[in-house]
């Protein structure tokens, strides 16, 4: 039995059916936020990343989040699977032998994503020819944009009572700032379900963006400068865009969706909401998800998380998310023997 998932809309379904899996049906590639639960899904990655879209010549927009973002900054390097290693080894290397403060937490990260962009530092990134990286980071609004921690825990309760309500409330609170390089024709330039700001991804912001959309508030400080966008404090893409509910039902082609779970969080503050979950906008969508038993099979039951680096001492967690990235292996496995049968369809699922 597969240890991959393959879970489509309708319209996804019904294209594959006719069409099979073929890499140019997708237009789109997205990849959430989740802290370390990438490292269950790594050679997953690295297949799509240095298999599956290889030969690429038509654009390909991709869209991430917080540690998601990290991984589609790989994807868009010259040498994405040269990129992606560092990654791993970066990501997977850190160590807090005491609890840190917010900013050494920062120093660190911005150590990560320099070690990420490598030599050219986001140059191959920005101007990739056919890989159109999108990354988002929020812009704190009222008690949120402030540097008190007392202002701030504030303000993250407030957003997340009104959230209850609405999760057009987090307008209020945060606004969603995504930073691209698809120009006009980028199928994300029509996400207006929150405010926010559509700006360009260039050279000289790229690592201030990474380091922003990953920067958890009270785990890491806010970046106050992003080059080209307002001062602000600047937190984790995740708070809008959690694991992605975004309407891309008038984008061209279909929607690439490698992802941690077959459920699906709009939000930072969806995650404890369990009538909150993201379904109606994934019509064009194949997602891409481990099963049940996979993560079961996994060290501890589970997918690697931030509570690791507390549960854990740091040889322990070194070597447990080491073997999660192995474990992984069997997802691209998987993919590759599905891609290779001739019969699609007999392993997918609707969502």
């Amino acid at each position: 039995m597969l240890k991959l998932r393959f879970l489509a809309g309708p319209t996804a379904y019904k294209q594959i059916a006719e069409q099979g899996l073929k890499p140019e049906l997708f237009t789109q590639v997205l990849a959430a936020s989740g802290g370390p639960k990438w490292l269950g899904i790594a050679a997953l990655d690295k297949y799509l990343f240095g298999t599956y879209f290889k030969a690429r010549q038509t654009p390909l927009y991709t869209l991430g989040a917080s540690s998601g973002a990290w991984r589609l900054a790989c994807l868009a390097q010259q040498d994405p699977l040269a990129a992606y290693e560092r990654l791993e080894r970066e990501y997977i290397g850190q160590r807090y032998e005491t609890k840190p403060t917010a900013s050494e937490v920062s120093r660190k990260v911005a150590g990560i994503v320099s070690g990420i962009l490598g030599a050219q530092q986001g140059a191959d990134i920005v101007s990739n020819p056919v890989i159109k990286s999108h990354f988002i980071a929020c812009r704190g609004r009222h008690l949120n944009r402030l540097s008190h921690r007392a202002a701030l825990g504030a303000g993250l309760a407030t957003t997340a009572v009104t959230n209850l309500l609405s999760r057009r409330t987090l307008g209020w609170h945060f606004e969603r700032y995504l930073f691209g390089s698809g120009g006009v024709a980028s199928p994300f330039n029509e996400l207006k379900d929150l405010p926010g700001r559509h700006l360009a991804l260039t050279g000289e912001n790229i690592a201030q963006v990474l380091l922003a959309t990953g920067s958890i508030p009270w785990v890491l400080a806010p970046v106050e400068r992003i080059e080209g966008a307002p001062a602000g404090h600047y937190y984790d893409g995740g708070i809008t865009d959690y694991h992605f509910d975004l309407p891309l039902a008038h984008a061209p082609g279909l929607t690439l969706y490698p992802h941690f779970y077959s459920k699906i969080l709009p939000g930072w503050f969806d995650k404890s909401l369990p009538w909150r979950r993201a379904k109606h906008n994934y019509d064009n969508a194949l997602i891409l998800a481990p099963s049940e038993e996979y993560l079961s099979q996994l060290p501890y039951g589970k997918l690697p998380d931030r509570n690791d680096f507390s549960r854990l001492d740091s040889e322990e967690r070194i070597r447990y998310w080491r073997q999660a990235v192995q474990m992984s292996e069997v997802l691209a496995e998987d993919l590759d023997k599905v891609l290779n049968s001739g019969d699609i369809m007999r392993h997918i699922n609707t969502f």
